[in-house]
């Protein structure tokens, strides 16, 4: 992952968060198949990831469970979205 310092934001205010701007950054190989993944354990096990992801303002990260990937978005527990071509990686918390 890029080295960058990720500031942290609470999954209740991504969404006052802006994803308009054309950004250049790196994305970890394989991403969309670790979000698919972290997924299934969001809804099988209700398990936490963190995702790394920018908005208009910089690189954010924030703890939660996607609740679905789609092409376009993924959608986090409590309702928020996220662009899935605005995120650069997901890690899972175990």
């Amino acid at each position: 992952m890029e080295n960058l310092l990720y500031s942290t934001v609470d999954k209740g205010a991504i969404s006052n968060l802006s994803f308009t701007k054309k950004i250049n950054y790196t994305k970890v190989a394989g991403l969309y198949e670790k979000l698919l993944n972290a997924t299934t354990l969001g809804n099988v096990y209700h398990s936490k990831v963190t995702i790394y992801f920018h908005d208009d303002e910089g690189p954010k990260k924030t703890t939660t469970t996607i609740w679905a990937t789609c092409k376009d978005y993924i959608s986090l527990k409590g309702g928020a979205w996220i662009p899935v071509s605005k995120i650069t990686n997901v890690e899972y918390n175990f």
